[in-house]
């Protein structure tokens, strides 16, 4: 057989060719999410607004064509795992964004950064991987946990509640709020519940805070836990007696299902579909025409993640040969966020401002939570100072 020898020149040429053809190939997401069982209201709203982020650019980010990979982690660590490394290792793909739950975050996060991938967190953002152990690979487009839950415990101290009662599922997530509300809350603790995630029955804690005589609860109970827990609560007759101080647990993923019993309730958060921008004014309506429900936390934090990818890859020319300049160009959060103010501390958690939502009904009936107070501006996480990224 005859041999065919290209010159060096030839060959260079054609590897430059080759190279600016692969950088305009589809662009592949995965999007890890939970998508079955109790909480998965809170893995279809993520889902909604990274697909209605996507939509609105056109099917392009960074104006490459995008396949978006959507894999159900069932709430299940090792499941997380299994489909992540098929995500990263069979599809190729290009960023990992989810998930919802700290738990899979911890599961997933070695896989996806270790594999050179970038991920990025639209929920879930532990303490741990602010500190020491961030990494140039992930990027969180929500919060640290301790921020969120450190808006109640602030408002609480502000307002002289006297005496709380903490309840929050037994996972790094649950033991981030109850650490978040103490770091500002310096009235007394009467009581403190760590309960298995998943759990739907509450007689026992109720009757605890009914004998202890809290000025207020703090809870934070995401999905069907927070859809029992509100029921339950005000059918105990307690609503009438006790402040109710919350975190994810009366917002648009469960206000559906919760309606009337959690009118009045509060809620710390980053964000309120009546917060007052052009943008969010646009994702409000236009996610209600396409889902026929009001958006929460965890569906304008995933349509913030669309818009990272788009305008870093605008920067990068559409590329992500280049993982350094894949990194600084993800790190200049060039785009408008649907929150307003916006930008990335060292460790690639977000500065923003914070508020207290109240839950309120809607003049066509539906319900949704409204600024209440802002309550922090501009705030960055404590751990950022043992992040070694500068």
């Amino acid at each position: 057989m005859q041999r065919v020898f290209m010159p060096v020149a030839a060959i260079a040429a054609l590897a430059l060719v080759t190279t600016g053809a692969n950088a305009q190939d589809k662009l592949k997401i995965g999007l890890v999410a939970t998508l079955s069982g109790p909480p998965a209201v809170l893995g279809q709203q993520m889902r909604n607004g990274f697909e209605l982020a996507v939509k609105h650019l056109g099917g392009k980010l960074g104006g490459r064509e995008v396949e978006v990979i959507v894999q159900d982690d069932g709430l299940k660590p090792d499941v997380a795992v299994s489909k992540a490394k098929a995500l990263v290792e069979r599809d190729k793909v290009d960023f990992v964004v989810g998930p919802i739950f700290s738990n899979i975050l911890q599961a997933i996060f070695k896989p996806v950064t270790g594999a050179g991938v970038i991920l990025i967190s639209p929920n879930a953002g532990t303490s741990n991987f602010a500190g020491k152990q961030c990494n140039p690979n992930f990027f969180v487009t929500s919060y640290q946990n301790d921020q969120a839950f450190g808006v109640p415990g602030q408002y609480a101290q502000d307002a002289g509640i006297k005496s709380m009662f903490l309840i929050a599922p037994n996972y790094q997530a649950g033991r981030d709020a109850v650490a978040g509300v103490k770091s500002f809350y310096k009235g007394k603790i009467v009581g403190e519940d760590f309960v298995p995630l998943g759990q739907l029955d509450y007689s026992a804690e109720l009757s605890k805070i009914a004998a202890t005589k809290p000025d207020a609860i703090y809870v934070f109970l995401p999905g069907g836990m927070g859809i029992n827990f509100v029921k339950q609560f005000r059918q105990a007759g307690l609503a009438d007696k006790v402040k109710f101080l919350s975190s994810f647990t009366v917002d648009e993923s469960t206000l559906p299902a919760q309606r009337d019993a959690a009118l009045g309730f509060l809620g710390g958060a980053n964000w309120a579909p009546d917060l007052d921008n052009p943008q969010n004014k646009k994702f409000v309506a236009d996610y209600v025409k396409a889902y026929h429900a009001v958006p929460a936390t965890y569906a304008f934090q995933a349509y913030d993640a669309a818009l990272l990818i788009d305008g870093a890859l605008k920067l990068t020319k559409g590329s992500t040969a280049d993982k350094k300049a894949l990194q600084a160009a993800l790190k200049k959060a060039n785009f408008v966020s649907l929150r307003g103010s916006f930008k990335f501390n060292n460790n690639q958690y977000p500065i923003q401002d914070f508020y207290m939502t109240k839950v309120v009904k809607t003049a066509d009936g539906m319900y949704e939570t409204a600024i209440f107070k802002k309550v922090f501006s501009n705030y960055g996480d404590t751990y950022a100072k043992d992040c070694p990224m500068k």
